[in-house]
């Protein structure tokens, strides 16, 4: 993990990050996603879906 702290005042703010375990079609499908959320900013932010193992991508 890399550390978003800086002493430069014209660095963006902290990074927060959460993972999800989304389940969709009434439980017949599931994916895991990752967001990257910047905490000063209301429009900054990143969601991606991600997978287990390569060989379960579509």
């Amino acid at each position: 993990m890399t550390s978003t702290d800086s002493d430069d005042p014209d660095a963006p703010g902290s990074l927060t990050t959460d993972a999800y375990h989304v389940t969709v079609d009434d439980g017949r499908d599931s994916f895991f996603a990752l967001s990257i959320e910047r905490e000063d900013s209301e429009t900054a932010w990143l969601m991606s879906d991600t997978v287990v193992a390569l060989d379960e991508m579509r």
